[in-house]
């Protein structure tokens, strides 16, 4: 995983924008909008009665299937919080158990301690978070790692916030794993899973990211293309990811295709159209 995505200087109403404009996750965008409706009301409060804003315990459990959107909303919630005043980085910091966790007694600490430092002024993103307290394993060492974050989560107060990512199922077993664990994430945000119309829309965006076009009789069957596969995948199906790896294997048919008449054959139009043969 990257270890640090850094935060770029944009004005809060930028993040919402972008956060807005993402497809799909509407429970997401109402939640994110009332944490930031709490955090002005905060300051507002603050300047009115002339005293400090109080730092803010901000930590979420983010729960959903892979490819919701779960990093990229921590990413733009890394430059809210910046431009809100509660950051004062909005670095992201991205990580998993294998950048906690040590094979040997003390070393899981230091490597705890480490990644914490380096999300300061910013947000820790654990991904598969319940990895840490795998079942039947009374002395792993994940359970030093969560002894070690939310140690510094109380000492740290304020001045980065964590948020820890899985499967919804897993989540909760995670966060009842440890007594501390509840108060420390006392807020949680579910990403559903996109709809076979919404995947249509991740799909044509990457699409024309990149140039290209789909054309009419492709474009009206990807909603029954993405609804298959989802039937077929069940528990394995990836959401954005699953529209990112048909559109690369649609790239790779058309080229086939193209490839099959001859470069001469071709022109613009078709090097740039995806027809619904390059898609089932």
């Amino acid at each position: 995983m990257p270890p640090i995505a850094r935060s770029q200087d944009i004005s809060i109403q930028d993040a919402i924008d972008k956060i807005n404009s993402l497809t799909g996750l509407g429970g997401v965008k109402q939640q994110v909008k009332a944490i930031i409706d709490y955090i002005n009301m905060e300051k507002i409060r603050s300047q009115a009665s002339g005293e400090p804003v109080s730092n803010l315990s901000l930590h979420f459990v983010f729960s959903g299937n892979p490819g919701t959107g779960k990093t990229t909303v921590a990413r733009l919630l890394a430059q809210v919080f910046k431009s809100l005043g509660l950051l004062s980085k909005g670095n992201l910091v991205e990580i998993d158990r294998s950048a906690l966790v040590a094979g040997y007694v003390g070393q899981t600490a230091i490597k705890t301690n480490e990644k914490i430092d380096e999300s300061m002024g910013g947000i820790l993103f654990i991904d598969e978070a319940y990895t840490l307290t795998p079942k039947g394993s009374e002395n792993d060492f994940g359970k030093e790692a969560i002894d070690i974050l939310l140690k510094r989560m109380e000492d740290d107060r304020g001045k980065f916030i964590v948020i820890a990512a899985g499967y919804k199922n897993e989540m909760e077993q995670f966060i009842n794993a440890n007594p501390g664990l509840p108060s420390r994430f006392t807020r949680t945000i579910h990403f559903d899973d996109y709809s076979d119309d919404e995947m249509t829309q991740i799909f044509t965006g990457i699409a024309k990211k990149s140039g290209r076009v789909l054309s009419n009789d492709a474009l009206a069957a990807l909603p029954a293309i993405f609804s298959e596969i989802r039937s077929k995948e069940m528990h394995r199906f990836a959401n954005g990811r699953t529209a990112r790896n048909l559109f690369e294997h649609s790239l790779e048919k058309m080229a086939m295709r193209l490839a099959s008449r001859g470069l001469s054959a071709t022109d613009s139009n078709d090097i740039n159209t995806i027809i619904l043969q390059d898609i089932i």
